[in-house]
């Protein structure tokens, strides 16, 4: 056992040892900066890799650089395990080819076309209820029994952003949108306004989609009394697979695009009419701002249903939202603390490679 953890701390390659670019650069952001020659290349400029970078840069390539996001969900088309050593059967671009030899005879892995578990695109019979009309109201009526209430504390902080408010130092234009804009978001309807907030202002940067051009004022907010929310953030306890959970059929509720917001909006306006004052969702935006991955599985099961420590698990790739509904600040539910003008000095991006053929 000591002899193998020694041979895993050991370099085997260097990012110099690739021809791929993307592969490359990645080996070079995750590599050690060691002296010496790389054992298999020679270079002494290369960060060096042990088996375990190999193994994390084959996945991080390779896994993650094929996923696909549906219109719920998403899997990756190649998979890669120890299981398949001297068998990878992909198809890869003529200048990967002798990348992905040095990856396999280093990690002792292989690569192979990936059939994912239909949970993972989608299949989750509650989900399937929610997109039907006629059995859509049965699967809300389970969103408000199963989810959790949550007070928002008198005189708890948020944020709302607006770009270009036509009068940015009054507080009104930072409650809910005109009539004229509402019914555009995730939530509102077309006469039901919403006002959306977070703790989190580079979220709000992301949710407005807001540029460097861009005139962008941001007020603080604080809740003027207790506010019953429902939190659509919470990890459900659940019997059964991945199929017939509500909790994964939520989770890819709000991480799907805009032909989902008939379905969000109907939980929405069943919420308000339950008594809440609002809801506290998953941002669309929670991965790109946590840097988590979408549907994470072992083996075909959801770590998210079966990480030990699931709650954590979530709550580390997870930014929470509010929506308030009606015009809160109009009813005094919210108070504005202060407006502040937002400055965009810098914007950053950070992300990694992927395969163009397989």
């Amino acid at each position: 056992m000591t002899d193998e953890s020694e041979n895993d701390s050991q370099p085997l390659l260097c990012s110099n040892c690739f021809t791929d670019e993307g592969l490359r650069i990645d080996a070079f952001k995750h590599g050690l900066e060691q002296h010496g020659d790389c054992p298999n290349c020679k270079s002494p400029e290369g960060r060096k890799l042990t088996k375990v970078h190999v193994e994390s840069l084959a996945w991080r390539f390779f896994v993650s650089g094929t996923t696909i996001r549906c219109e719920y969900g998403g899997a990756p088309v190649i998979q890669c395990n120890e299981h398949h050593y001297g068998k990878s059967d992909i198809s890869p671009s003529s200048w990967l080819k002798n990348d992905i030899k040095l990856i396999e005879s280093a990690a002792k892995i292989g690569f192979f076309h990936y059939g994912p578990r239909l949970w993972m695109i989608g299949e989750v019979e509650p989900l399937k209820a929610l997109q039907n009309n006629v059995t859509r109201r049965q699967i809300i009526d389970r969103v408000l029994r199963e989810y959790p209430e949550r007070t928002l504390a008198k005189s708890t902080k948020f944020y709302r952003l607006r770009i270009s408010p036509q009068r940015p130092a009054d507080p009104q234009e930072y409650d809910s949108p005109p009539a004229a804009f509402v019914g555009k978001g995730r939530l509102d309807s077309s006469d039901f306004p919403v006002m959306y907030g977070s703790q989190d202002i580079d979220i709000c940067i992301h949710e407005c989609r807001a540029t460097t051009e861009d005139d962008i004022y941001v007020a603080t907010l604080k809740s003027q009394q207790d506010l019953r929310l429902l939190d659509l953030t919470q990890v459900l306890e659940e019997e059964g697979s991945e199929f017939e959970s509500l909790d994964m059929a939520i989770h890819m509720l709000f991480l799907a695009r805009s032909h989902s917001y008939e379905i969000s909006r109907a939980i929405a306006l069943a919420a308000r009419d339950a008594g809440f004052d609002g809801v506290i969702y998953p941002s669309f935006f929670s991965l790109v701002r946590t840097g988590g991955r979408p549907f994470e599985t072992s083996y075909g099961l959801s770590i998210r249903r079966f990480h030990p420590e699931r709650n954590k698990y979530a709550e580390a790739f997870t930014i929470q939202n509010f929506a308030l509904f009606g015009r809160p600040l109009e009813s005094g539910l919210v108070g504005v603390e202060c407006i502040n003008r937002l400055i965009l000095t810098q914007v950053g991006y950070l992300g990694h490679f992927g395969p163009v053929e397989y």
